[in-house]
């Protein structure tokens, strides 16, 4: 009699996650690239709160400490002297900006569900280049390379026989496609001194939603275009490379300044598919008069200014070009403005605080590329 022996159990064994340590400069970089984007790119004042979260979390240790970070930064290039005589201070590089991006990127769009593709589709079936799953009968003029050689062979066979094997027009079927849509932005942010009153930091938020937007268009959808603009007093566009330095200014609130400079710079784009994002505490305040004066009420909702404002949504609507406002307050006299605003443009509106506004953003964005709007 022979004893079995007892095979060795598998599966699965779990345990509590240590995620690695990081090296010294990883440690401090995270860090620092928040802290930068708050400053306004200012790197002294960057490296001040550095110090102060050093001495409270004791960061530095025996092998890594600040002045090596710093050493660290500027030799690989993140950090640059103003004087080349090593006596002016230090600045930010186009390195560090790009670096900036993706950070935000990463925090915002992290979260979100994320696809393959990289290329928006719209819900219209047609002549395109990305494959939906489903065919039709091959008609004259479809292009040999949609033909789905699998499908119709199987046709063949089913419809000839499989004695002799034969293939006929009928028998062929492609494989349906999707029309990609391009899409051309505009975002807007709202600069005014309301955007940090009451002791919320609101534009840090906005230019990091901006700065992530771009770093996701340029790398998941390089056909679309986005153009960014800021409005206080008078509205004027700013660069990729500027967004790091945005500050609020001690400005009313020209919300026409802004939608007047977004539309133009749209009728320029050659796509079909044109929107504008507006990030603002949504209360216009300021109007720009034909003699170059500004007319200017803070108190309350004044009808010249939201008049001149619906007129503008009104336009953007016959031009195609939808409206959608992000509105980081919540007064109701103000939701109220921005309901009117949003239905003359037939747009959409969302009433959200800072948290989840990156979230929000980008879903929205994802969600406009699966439409096609028609001009």
């Amino acid at each position: 009699m022979t004893t079995q022996k007892k095979k060795p159990q598998t599966g699965f064994v779990f345990s509590e996650f240590n995620a690695p340590e990081k090296e010294g400069f990883d440690k401090f970089f995270e860090i620092f690239k928040e802290i930068i984007t708050y400053t306004s790119g200012d790197v002294d004042e960057a490296l001040d709160w550095l110090a102060h979260l050093d001495k409270e979390y004791k960061l530095s240790t025996e092998d890594y400490n600040l002045d090596d970070f710093i050493a660290d930064l500027k030799k690989r290039g993140y950090l640059k002297e103003d004087d080349p005589d090593g006596k002016g201070g230090l600045s930010i590089t186009a390195k560090t900006e790009r670096a900036i991006r993706k950070n935000a990127l990463e925090q915002i769009f992290g979260k979100l569900r994320k696809s393959g593709s990289g290329n928006h589709r719209t819900k219209h079936l047609g002549t395109g280049n990305e494959q939906s799953g489903e065919f039709r009968d091959y008609t004259f003029g479809d292009s040999l390379s949609q033909i789905a050689m699998t499908e119709s062979i199987k046709n063949a066979q089913v419809n000839n026989g499989m004695d002799q094997f034969q293939l006929h027009e009928k028998d062929l079927v492609v494989n349906e496609t999707h029309h990609k849509a391009q899409m051309s932005t505009v975002l807007m942010i709202d600069i005014s001194h309301s955007m940090i009153l009451y002791g919320e930091d609101r534009i840090t938020p906005a230019k990091k939603v901006a700065m992530a937007l771009v770093e996701l268009i340029r790398t998941r959808y390089p056909k679309d275009t986005l153009d960014i603009l800021v409005f206080g007093n008078d509205a004027w566009p700013i660069k990729v490379k500027d967004l790091p330095y945005l500050q609020v200014g001690p400005y009313h609130t020209n919300t026409v300044a802004g939608l007047e400079l977004a539309m133009d710079m749209l009728r320029r784009k050659k796509n079909t598919n044109k929107q504008i994002f507006m990030i603002t505490d949504g209360k216009p305040s300021c109007l720009r008069l034909p003699n170059g004066e500004y007319y200017k009420n803070s108190f309350g909702l004044d009808p010249r200014v939201t008049e001149k404002c619906y007129t503008m949504a009104r336009q953007a609507r016959k031009l195609q070009i939808p409206i959608t406002t992000f509105m980081i307050a919540r007064d109701e006299y103000l939701m109220e403005f921005i309901q009117e605003f949003t239905a003359a443009n037939r747009g959409k509106a969302f009433y959200t605080g800072l948290k989840g506004l990156g979230e929000m953003i980008f879903e929205d964005y994802e969600q406009n590329r699966k439409k096609r709007i028609r001009g």
